[in-house]
């Protein structure tokens, strides 16, 4: 829930031994060897997000680099494969090398990208986004993307219920409580030091709205070094908070009772050192007093218009809907939008202009793959821009247009509005084909969920009639 700063931007760890911004002069071995490490995790992510990984040692690094290193796609994941397909091959970006010392002493991930017959994969979401964002090159445009993340740190009972994992963290109204954040001191330090050992700049950390939940934030990068990080923090924060006895979970609504978790998205497009959200009227009254450019409103109105479909990849999971859905919370408030608004400085919107840098984009929430998350949202906002279409005027605190979309009540309802959108169903690689087999398997999700018979329905059925 903090507001994302806009610090300048930091690409590469500090303290580096040897230069890395310049890799087309030095191997991935030569670079894991100047920070002592001695394996390598080369990691991509299914569409799901979940992060695969083979742990080379730095004596195969070369193997890797040339691109020895095959998965089998099918087994990995939801990545576009049969069990007949030739492998994936991990062809490691030598620029995501992130040292983990503080994770195993001699350990680095490295992000791949995944080829199968020497072609980039179309499937793989790293390569989508990289898609998305050449579309966006084309038009002399980049994208800057700040994250919020955030997560609960819970234990498993033996009764398969989940309990927060600071059993005195239990208030109905804990944000920001400072003793909450002085009793988990350790894990959230450890974190911080953690982002700033990789140049990161983590700035805020703290309690978030729910009993048991956090969020750590680090500045804003280019899109793809963004993503790149969100799947680098989730892994961090899961293994340091196990070698603690807790669980990190990015689940949207664990608890019934408690706000959700979200991934909040600030976006912004450049050219160059050229930010193309600030408008030209300073005072910004000409235009509703956000002091936007009439690209950033296009931009919006993109995202707002493609809004039912881009939620079948901010919010991909059953488990979305409790969230998005929710009336209320312990707190008072759910913190995630029903409606496709946007506005001022108001948390209330699925679209939040804090300044005229950037917007914010609320829908996605913890089980968003960060991948597709910000690809899909580019290309509905680029579909604004090419189309200028008009968001109409910002609505008032807690309001909303009358015409504005309602987001799905249910992932079925995404996935149906998915289908019914030629441009999202287009943005994964350009292929609605692709788009296709992604709606597929999320409807084939939402069916297995709703063939299972739930304690809910036993109590309100078993004996009503």
């Amino acid at each position: 829930m903090t507001s994302v700063a806009t610090p300048a931007v930091t690409t590469v760890p500090d303290a580096s031994p040897m230069p890395l911004t310049d890799t087309t002069q030095i191997s991935l071995a030569d670079i894991a060897r100047a920070h002592g490490v001695r394996f390598l995790l080369a990691t991509f992510v299914d569409m799901t997000g979940k992060p695969c990984a083979k742990l080379v040692p730095v004596e195969a690094a070369d193997d890797l680099e040339a691109g020895a290193m095959g998965f089998a796609g099918y087994a990995a994941g939801l990545i576009g494969q049969n069990p007949q397909d030739a492998d994936l091959i991990a062809v490691p970006d030598l620029s995501s090398f992130t040292p983990v010392p503080f994770i195993r002493e001699g350990l680095a991930i490295i992000h791949c990208d995944p080829h199968v017959n020497g072609q980039p994969w179309p499937y793989a979401p790293r390569i989508i986004l990289k898609n998305a964002l050449a579309r966006l090159a084309d038009k002399g445009m980049q994208a800057k993307i700040g994250a919020e993340v955030e997560y609960f740190l819970v234990n498993k009972n033996d009764d398969g219920t989940l309990s927060t994992a600071d059993t005195r963290d239990d208030s109905p109204r804990p944000c920001y409580d400072a003793r909450g954040v002085t009793r988990m001191y350790e894990h959230l330090t450890s974190i911080s030091d953690a982002m700033n050992s990789l140049g990161w700049g983590n700035y805020a950390n703290d309690h978030e709205d729910a009993a048991g939940q956090f969020e750590q934030n680090f500045t804003y990068a280019d899109a793809l070094t963004t993503a790149d990080r969100v799947v680098s923090l989730r892994y961090i924060l899961n293994v340091l908070a196990e070698q603690r006895g807790m669980t990190a979970t990015f689940m949207p609504k664990p608890f019934t009772d408690r706000t959700g978790t979200g991934l909040h998205f600030h976006l912004s497009l450049w050219s160059g050192a050229d930010a193309l959200f600030p408008g030209d009227d300073e005072d910004g009254k000409a235009d509703g007093g956000l002091g936007l450019s009439g690209l950033a409103y296009s931009f919006i109105g993109g995202i707002l218009e493609h809004a039912p479909a881009l939620q079948a990849f901010l919010a991909p999971t059953v488990n979305s809907y409790k969230r998005t859905g929710a009336t209320t919370s312990t707190s008072g408030a759910t913190w995630s939008p029903r409606k496709a608004s946007f506005g001022g400085n108001d948390r209330t919107h699925m679209i939040r202009v804090p300044d005229n840098k950037r917007i914010e984009l609320r829908s996605g929430d913890g089980s968003a793959n960060p991948y597709l998350a910000i690809a899909t949202a580019i290309a509905a906002g680029l579909d604004g821009v090419e189309k200028s279409i008009d968001p109409g005027m910002p609505s008032g605190p807690g309001e909303s247009r009358p015409d504005a979309h309602l987001l799905p009540a249910t992932l079925l309802h995404a996935v149906e509005a998915l289908r019914r959108d030629p441009v999202v169903l287009a943005s994964l690689s350009g292929d609605p084909e692709i788009g296709t087999y992604y709606a597929n398997a999320k409807e084939e999700e939402f069916l297995s969920w709703h063939n299972q018979v739930s304690d809910w329905e036993i109590r309100t059925y078993l004996t009503s009639i």
